[in-house]
Parts: structure tokens; C-alpha cells; sequence
């Protein structure tokens, strides 16, 4: 979330920049009236409490000199009623302010361009030349299904319903192929921690990247599935538990910068995006990823954006499929970020880019909701870190990727040379 005194001092102008990066609108006048109400109760609850410390300090030496102490002690009591209300209904304002602050969006940064959707996106770059085939092409899942055994929607929807898919035989060896790739590229050569992390968090680590409270009707909750009961969703990504990693902790200066690197399956629900790519591996409730996080000192994480989406898009130089690189406008970025690449992989039925991997800095955004802190070698406070996540990639969109660009004439379809050694030497899995 964005530091709370800009709320306090620079209400208008960050209400200005809200309104023309995000087209987020800002209640000025319920914020001013409720820090208004803040500072009036911080008054009156430190006014009261300065007063009954004094009414019990009168009342020792009332004692002490033999007085009647009772109408002292009643009215400490009326000020000790007195000085809970006020606490509560600050505690209730306060409440009230930070949840507006919740749901206030990033600020982007300078460069980042103006725009109102994807249309607004800024290409940066692009890689590889799209392959013309002699042929005409099938999309991926007719691909698959002309492979042996394949993907199965059919039986995904009979074992979870809709929008699961059940992969066999070679396809399911060259998904897991591709993660094992990615993370001993990662790992080995670009320098990552392999982390294994649980695929179920409680809420507060769901609060600490940004997923709660906004986002949660686009989780899966599961209620009551441990011995102390404690509400658990399962992750959308492995963001959340790599960054939440140094929650509530402190980092030295020398341990940073930190990288993470892990494979887990992600779960969304995708409550608001029915209709939309229902075909196919493009957008299920289930799919899997290498995640790829940062935490780094706030000078370093513009450059370390440049290289984290350098290593995602090494993947696909690799693999050998055609990309571009775009710079997102202010009205395509995720709530988090204040400056995100698109990845877009070439997708030859669609005639288009689709995007595979997004690379975000959260600048000090999630650090300040966890309180994930660093100490400078000779400072005496700790400063918030900067975090930076990136899909290195998105496993299942990279098999749509292959299965449409290495696809052959007879049905069958070639096998990357760097995912060869993973596949038994393979460099082809044969039309069924």
C-alpha cells in the first residue's frame, strides 16, 4: 500500500496523480473528514489520559492526608470510561482510513505511459521471426488431441468441473520438462534460491503481497482444514509465499539482494473473467509456473526489473519462440505495480501476441503491508525493501506455445532442442 502520509500531506496532489495514471477517484472529502476525526480523538484520548493520571496521583496524596478519596476515585472511573470510548472510536477511525488505503492502487512511475487499456501498451522489442507454416496450422489443442493419450478436458471437467485439464503421456512429460528447464536455468544460471513453499497461506500472507482484501473472490478459500482451524486459500501464484518469506523481518544490508526461484501449481477461480479464453490451456483454474522474486534496496529495482525480465526472457530464446516485449500503460497494470513488461509469446492461429510472462516492481508497496525491512551497515532504523516478481514463465502457456509453433505437417510435433535431454532424447513425440 502507498505510505500513508502521502493521505496526510500531500492529499490532493496524490489524488491528482490517482485520477490521471490509474482513473482511480480518490474521496478527498471523506479522507480529509476522517483524519480531521483522527487528530480531534488523538487529542482527546491523550488529553484524557494525561487527566486520570493526574486525578490518581491527587488521589495517593489525598490518601496519604486522610481525605475522603471517594469522589476521586468516581470521577477516575467517568475518565476511565471516558478514555475507552475515545479509543475505541479512534481505533474504529483509524480502521476506516486504512482500508481506504488498502484499496488505493500503486503510483506508477514517470515512465510508465499513459493509457486507458492494452491498446495504450508501448512495444519495446521484438524476438524471433513467426514461423510460416506450409501447412494450416492447428491450434493447440487440436494439436494435442492428435498426439498420443494428450490433454484431456473431458476428464478434467468429470474429476473438478470446468476449466481443469488432465495431461498424459508425452504432453505430461514435456509440461514437467519445461519446469525442471526453467528452474535449473534459473537456479544455475541466473543465480536464483530454489525455494519449495506450501500452496496453501493464511490470509495475512495473502494481505501482505496485495491479494486481500480486494482480490480474494479470486481465490479458493478452504475453511477449517487445520488442527487450530485457521482459514487458508490456496496460492495464485508463487509470489505470495516468496515474498512474504521476510515478513515482519529485518534484513541486513549485505543479505541483499534477494532471489527466489520455485515451481508450484497456481490456483485462480477468475471470478471476472467468464467467457474469456474457455478453449484450451490459456485460462485454468489450475495451471502452473516458475515464479521468479526479488527483494532488493530501493536504488537497485529499476535495474533489477531490466534483469529479472532479461532471465523470463531467456526462457524464450531458448525454446526458440518469437516474443515482444511491451511496456505496460498506466491502465493495464496489475494494483501492485508501478512499472510492469509484458512478455507476449506468438501464437500462430491467433495471428497475435499473447502475453506468457508479466514482470512487475512493487516498489515499496508490498514491503510496506508486510513490514519486510533491511538495516544500512551503520543506520540505526530499518528501511522498507523494494520487491519485484516476474512469471520465468507460465508453464502451461508455454506448452500452448510449443504445441502451435512445433507443430508438423504429419501431425506430429518437434520437441526444442533444449528440452531434448529432458524428454530421453526425444526430438519428436509421434502423431497417435
Amino acid at each position: 500500500m502507498l505510505d500513508a502520509k502521502l493521505f496526510r500531506s500531500e492529499l490532493a496532489d496524490t489524488a491528482a496523480r490517482l485520477q490521471q495514471t490509474r482513473g482511480f477517484k480518490l474521496d478527498v472529502a471523506k479522507l480529509e473528514a476522517l483524519e480531521e476525526r483522527r487528530k480531534a480523538l488523538q487529542v482527546q484520548t491523550e488529553n484524557l489520559q494525561a487527566e486520570r493520571n493526574s486525578r490518581s496521583k491527587a488521589i495517593g496524596k489525598a490518601k496519604a492526608q486522610g481525605e475522603d478519596i471517594q469522589p476521586l476515585l468516581a470521577a477516575v472511573d467517568d475518565l476511565g470510561a471516558q478514555l475507552e470510548q475515545a479509543k475505541a472510536d479512534l481505533h474504529d477511525v483509524q480502521n476506516e482510513l486504512q482500508s481506504i488505503i488498502e484499496g488505493v492502487p500503486n503510483l506508477p512511475v514517470s515512465e510508465v505511459p499513459l493509457g486507458a487499456d492494452e491498446n495504450d501498451n508501448l512495444e519495446i522489442s521484438r524476438w524471433g521471426q513467426p514461423h510460416e507454416f506450409a501447412f494450416e496450422a492447428k491450434d493447440h489443442v487440436d494439436v494435442a488431441a492428435g498426439l498420443a493419450q494428450g490433454m484431456d478436458f473431458e476428464r478434467g471437467a468429470k474429476l473438478a468441473g470446468a476449466r481443469f485439464v488432465v495431461l498424459q503421456g508425452a504432453i505430461a512429460q514435456l509440461h514437467r520438462a519445461l519446469a525442471q528447464f526453467m528452474l535449473n536455468l534459473h537456479v544455475n544460471e541466473h543465480g536464483y534460491t530454489e525455494a519449495y513453499v506450501p500452496y496453501l497461506v493464511n490470509h495475512d500472507t495473502l494481505y501482505g503481497t496485495g491479494q486481500l482484501p480486494k482480490f480474494g473472490e479470486d481465490l479458493f478459500h478452504v475453511q477449517g482444514a487445520t488442527e487450530k482451524q485457521v482459514p487458508l486459500s490456496l496460492i495464485p501464484t508463487a509470489e505470495v509465499p516468496l515474498t512474504n518469506l521476510w515478513r515482519d523481518d529485518i534484513a541486513d544490508e549485505d543479505q541483499l539482494p534477494l532471489q527466489y526461484a520455485a515451481h508450484t501449481p497456481c490456483f485462480r477461480s477468475e471470478a471476472g473473467s467468464h467467457g474469456r479464453d474457455t478453449r484450451g490451456l490459456i485460462r485454468q483454474h489450475q495451471f502452473d509456473k516458475v515464479e521468479l522474486v526479488w527483494l532488493v534496496k530501493p536504488e537497485d529495482s529499476m535495474a533489477v526489473l531490466e534483469q529479472l525480465t532479461g532471465h523470463a526472457e531467456r526462457v524464450l530464446q531458448l525454446l526458440e519462440l518469437p516474443y515482444r516485449k511491451v511496456l505496460l500503460c498506466t491502465g493495464d497494470m496489475g494494483f501492485g505495480s508501478c512499472k510492469t513488461y509484458d512478455l507476449e509469446v506468438w501464437l500462430p492461429t491467433q495471428n497475435t501476441y499473447r502475453e506468457i510472462s508479466s514482470c512487475s516492481n512493487m516498489g515499496d508497496f508490498q514491503a510496506r503491508r508486510m513490514q519486510a525491512r533491511f538495516r544500512r551497515k551503520g543506520a540505526k532504523k530499518p528501511e522498507l525493501m523494494h520487491t519485484l516478481n516476474g512469471s520465468g514463465l507460465a508453464v502451461g502457456r508455454t506448452l500452448v506455445a510449443i504445441l502451435e509453433n512445433y507443430q508438423q505437417a504429419d501431425g506430429s510435433l518437434k520437441i526444442p532442442t533444449v528440452l531434448q535431454p529432458y524428454m530421453g532424447g526425444k526430438s519428436e513425440i509421434k502423431a497417435s
